[in-house]
């Protein structure tokens, strides 16, 4: 399934073993009318944002006769690269590597109340559903891949949804952050150096994922069977 307006907008796992009834994407609010219609007629109810509050005042969701739910995470990313370029740094591939790496770690830092927040909604009910942030890339994958991992999934299938991003959105011809091409190639994708950063802090902090699971996000076993019976395809 693809979009014109929401490129990004897709079912979370393997295609074969999709998960029922939910949905990753990049932000609803350039959604055109068709477009709208379609996500719409998915049966969609429920939308988890993880946009920060000017992000969301920007481009409101425009997906009608839906309950939003707003988790934001500040996007501190854009706000650093926008002062180091104004400061006249030039910023190349690999310092935009180490600072998305950054955010990752505090994805686990600063972010776990809220993804924990994002399963107690998943575990509320299980209504259609679709979580995004603005690109659906570093927010929505790390839930993503939190979400697929306490299904048990496979690790390749993790790395599989996480990465088809790349395959996905489309570099913007125009950056108001005034970065590089070689700069932009790397902002505007995702690469396991990303998100084995997030990895990498889980088992700082609390020892290994199974830990973060039960200790950071609330997931005991129980829970686990909920969003199994939830969420699994049958």
């Amino acid at each position: 399934m693809r979009f014109p307006s929401s490129s990004n907008f897709r079912t979370v796992g393997a295609p074969q073993r999709a998960l029922r009834n939910l949905y990753r994407s990049d932000h609803l609010g350039a959604l055109d009318d068709r477009d709208a219609a379609q996500i719409r007629a998915l049966g969609i109810t429920r939308v988890l944002d993880f946009r920060g509050v000017h992000e969301r005042t920007a481009a409101a969701c425009r997906l009608p006769d839906v309950h939003v739910h707003s988790l934001p995470i500040e996007p501190t990313i854009v706000q650093k690269l926008s002062g180091l370029v104004a400061a006249g740094h030039r910023l190349t591939g690999e310092d935009i590597v180490a600072y998305m790496q950054e955010t990752y770690r505090n994805f686990v830092r600063q972010g776990t109340p809220r993804f924990a927040e994002f399963f107690r909604h998943l575990l509320a009910s299980g209504e259609p559903t679709v979580f995004h942030c603005t690109a659906g890339k570093d927010r929505t994958g790390f839930a993503a891949a939190l979400l697929l991992k306490a299904m048990d999934a496979a690790d390749e299938e993790v790395w599989q949804d996480y990465l088809l991003t790349n395959d996905r959105l489309q570099l913007p011809e125009v950056t108001r952050l005034g970065l590089s091409p070689e700069a932009m190639q790397v902002l505007w994708r995702v690469q396991p150096e990303f998100l084995q950063a997030a990895l990498d802090e889980v088992d700082a902090q609390y020892g290994s994922l199974e830990a973060y699971l039960r200790e950071g996000l609330g997931l005991r076993e129980g829970e686990r069977r909920a969003l199994r019976a939830l969420y699994r395809p049958d």
